[in-house]
């Protein structure tokens, strides 16, 4: 196998994790707006979660997306 090969095999297999991110940041959100319809005034104590939430998860595809590169570019 040749090194370039290789190393878009590991890219892609690197980039595999953003599926879960996806679905992550679909539940936090889903969650968010079934919790807010059920109650309306618990949205100021649920949506900074939310939003933590959302950054912690977006963390990880960030994280997937520079080990890819470096795989690609490194």
């Amino acid at each position: 196998m040749e090194v370039a090969a290789a190393k878009l095999i590991g890219a892609g297999l690197a980039v595999i994790g953003l599926g879960g991110v996806g679905a992550g940041i679909g539940q936090i959100f889903s969650t968010l707006v079934s919790s807010v319809a059920r109650n309306p005034a618990s949205k100021p104590m649920i949506q900074p979660l939310a939003f933590i939430g959302f950054a912690l998860v977006e963390a990880v595809a960030l994280y997937a997306l520079v080990i890819a590169f470096l795989i690609l570019f490194g």
